[in-house]
C-alpha cells in the first residue's frame, strides 16, 4: 500500500527524465563536441561553408588521408611542448594543495577549539580577503617580486595562490571541525595523547572526507587559474591554461586553434577522472560540512 502511495505518476516521471536528459545533453555537449573536433583539421571543425564537415571530416581526409587525425595533439604536446606546461601545472597544483591543507587544517582546528572572540574576527578578515578580486592581490606582489628577481618562477605563483586560497580552506575546514564534538579530543588526551596527537590520530581521520573535499576545491583553484599564472609566470614556466591561451595567438602573432582544442581536451579530461574517483568523498564531505551537530 505504501509503495502505491509513494509511486510517482508516469507523466511526472517522464518529465523528470526528460529534464535530466536535456540537462546532461546541454552540459556535456560542449566537451563531447570539442573532443570530436580535436581529431579534425581546422578547415573541418571551423568550417564556414558547412558545419557538417566537422562530422564527416572531408578536409581532414584530404589533408591527412583519414577521417580522424592526431596532428592537433602531436603539435600541442610535442611541437609546442605542452608537456612542459602540464608538468609545471602539476608542480604548482600539488604544492598549493599540500600547503593550503596543512595550514588550513592546523588553523581551522585551532580556531574551532579556541573559543576566543579573536577567532571570529580572524575568520571575518579571511572572508574579506577571499572576496577581493585576484588581480588586486596579484598587483601587490609584483613590486617585491621584481625587486628580488623572483618574477617568472613557479614559487611566485605558488605563494600567491596559497595566499588567495588559504582563507577558503580555513573557512571550510573550520566548519568541519565545529561538527566534531570536543569530547573526542578530551577522551584522547585522557588516554595519554598530547593535543597534536589527538588532532592527528583521532580528529583528522574522522573528518577525512572534509579534507578531501577542501583539497579538491583547492586543486580546482590552482588547476584552472589564469590571472595569477599569466601575470606572474614567464613564458618558459607557463602552466596549462595560459599555454592554451597562447595557442590562440594575438593580433600580432598567428596561433594554431587546433593545438588549443587538443590542449583543452587534454586539460579537461583529468578533471572528469578526478571527480569520478572522489565523488563519494566529495558528497560525504559536503554533507557533513552542511549539517552541524
Amino acid at each position: 500500500m505504501s509503495e502505491i502511495i509513494h509511486r510517482r505518476p508516469w507523466p511526472l516521471k517522464t518529465m523528470i527524465w526528460l529534464f535530466v536528459l536535456c540537462w546532461v545533453i546541454t552540459a556535456g555537449f560542449p566537451f563531447v563536441w570539442t573532443l570530436w573536433g580535436s581529431f579534425k583539421v581546422q578547415g573541418d571543425f571551423f568550417s564556414k561553408a558547412d558545419w557538417a564537415y566537422a562530422l564527416s571530416g572531408v578536409r581532414t581526409q584530404v589533408e591527412t588521408g583519414g577521417v580522424f587525425t592526431g596532428d592537433g595533439y602531436f603539435g600541442a604536446w610535442i611541437t609546442k611542448s605542452f608537456w612542459v606546461a602540464a608538468l609545471n601545472t602539476m608542480i604548482v597544483v600539488i604544492s598549493v594543495v599540500v600547503i593550503s591543507l596543512t595550514l588550513g587544517t592546523l588553523g581551522g582546528y585551532a580556531l574551532a577549539r579556541s573559543g576566543k572572540k579573536y577567532a571570529f574576527y580572524l575568520l571575518m578578515l579571511a572572508l574579506v580577503f577571499r572576496a577581493m578580486p585576484h588581480i588586486t592581490l596579484v598587483s601587490g606582489y609584483l613590486l617585491p617580486f621584481f625587486e628580488w628577481n623572483l618574477w617568472g618562477h613557479l614559487p611566485t605563483a605558488i605563494i600567491v595562490m596559497v595566499a588567495i586560497n588559504q582563507p577558503f580552506t580555513l573557512w571550510m575546514l573550520h566548519s568541519f571541525f565545529l561538527n566534531i564534538p570536543k569530547d573526542l579530543d578530551e577522551s584522547a588526551m585522557v588516554d595519554g595523547c598530547t593535543r597534536f596527537q589527538a588532532f592527528r590520530h583521532v580528529i583528522v581521520p574522522v573528518m577525512w572526507p572534509g579534507v578531501i573535499t577542501t583539497g579538491l576545491f583547492s586543486f580546482l583553484l590552482a588547476y584552472n587559474d589564469f590571472t595569477v599564472t599569466a601575470t606572474l609566470l614567464s613564458q618558459a614556466n607557463q602552466t596549462m591554461v595560459p599555454k592554451i591561451a597562447s595557442f590562440l595567438g594575438t593580433t600580432q602573432t598567428e596561433g594554431n586553434v587546433m593545438f588549443a582544442v587538443a590542449a583543452v581536451v587534454s586539460a579537461t579530461a583529468p578533471l572528469f577522472v578526478l571527480v569520478m574517483f572522489f565523488q563519494r568523498q566529495i558528497v560525504s564531505g559536503l554533507t557533513s560540512g552542511a549539517v552541524k551537530g
